[in-house]
């Protein structure tokens, strides 16, 4: 397979998630594919299927299960047999899920990394082997296409709307990551150039290690460190999770996170989540799947598939509610 690197694409920031976002029950990717036509009449190495491993992060945030649906739908609907394998936030075990697939003689491979650099050489070996690797929300060198958002520019077009908005002049925030996840990293340092530029007054970063409990007590700290904050800054859904459950009852403090669930969606109508960068996970894992589909039957890899955010304020949440029930 020939290594294609991504081109950088501008982030159209929209109200763009679609009706097919609807969550069905949460697949753990181990049920029985139900087959069915490819519907694009390709024909795969292992000839009208494929076998496909997808490691994922983890099996408790919404925006993972619902990648998992879209991967399995994509799946049921390609006559490809799909598992999942969860590394529960542990890097080396995601390498080592890596490495299964290989031994189990995939045809292909999705890795929704959590660390690049950690998985790199598992994914370097697998694509020694011949096996196509297609990575979801986190960008990897050299593998054949990279499906999801450029991170950082979201984290600036985030932070770009905070100050056309005049939230950011003068205005004092802490943030809650993940210092464990490349893409929170990448999104808070997008975010950060722009607002600091504009005159937002930094004071410290809190490390909710991409679990929301941690994040939870994270926030809470933060802002018994800093109460006097305007807003809080989150870079994943644990995180602007965590913060909603922590700030109940603080009138002084809002949240500027990433990724919707029920609880945040309550938090936007209660006024304490003012803006939520919110991704399309779904259609990220059929994308996934069908261009694995289409490279084992010979297309050209495309490199660089974008799926659109959306940022989602008071204004047009009520679109989003059915998606969280």
């Amino acid at each position: 397979m020939n290594s294609h690197v991504r081109p950088r694409a501008s982030i159209g920031v929209g109200i763009g998630l679609a009706a097919a976002l609807l969550l069905a029950a949460c697949s753990t990717g181990n049920e029985e594919p139900s087959g069915g036509d490819t519907g694009d009449g390709a024909t795969s190495a292992a000839g009208d299927s494929c076998t496909i491993g997808m490691t994922q992060i983890n099996q408790t945030a919404v925006f993972f299960t619902q990648m998992n649906e879209g991967a399995q739908q994509a799946a049921d609907e390609a006559g490809c047999e799909l598992t999942i394998a969860n590394a529960n936030n542990d890097s080396a075990r995601q390498s080592s899920d890596i490495e299964n697939f290989v031994s189990q003689g995939v045809d292909a491979i999705i890795v929704v990394a959590i660390d690049v650099n950690g998985v790199k050489p598992a994914v370097e070996a697998a694509r020694g082997d011949g096996i196509p690797v297609v990575a979801i929300d986190a960008e990897l060198e050299g593998v054949e296409t990279f499906v999801g958002v450029d991170n950082e520019a979201a984290g600036k077009e985030a932070g770009q709307w905070l100050v056309d908005e005049g939230l950011a002049d003068g205005q004092r925030y802490g943030v809650v990551d993940a210092k464990n996840s490349f893409i929170q990293n990448q999104r808070e340092e997008g975010f950060r150039g722009v607002i600091d530029a504009a005159g937002a007054v930094y004071t410290q970063s809190v490390n909710g290690d991409n679990v929301q409990e941690k994040a939870a007590t994270a926030a809470q700290d933060l802002v018994t460190a800093q109460p006097d904050l305007n807003f809080v800054y989150t870079t994943g859904e644990p995180a602007t999770v965590g913060a909603v459950a922590a700030l109940q009852g603080n009138t002084d403090t809002v949240i500027i996170g990433w990724d919707l669930t029920k609880e945040v969606i309550a938090g936007i109508d209660s006024g304490l989540v003012r803006a939520v960068i919110q991704q399309n996970p779904k259609q990220e894992g059929i994308e996934a799947i069908n261009e694995l589909k289409a490279i084992l039957g010979g297309a050209e890899p495309q490199g660089f598939i974008a799926v659109p955010i959306a940022i989602v304020t008071k204004d047009n949440v009520d679109e989003y509610r059915a998606i969280f029930p």
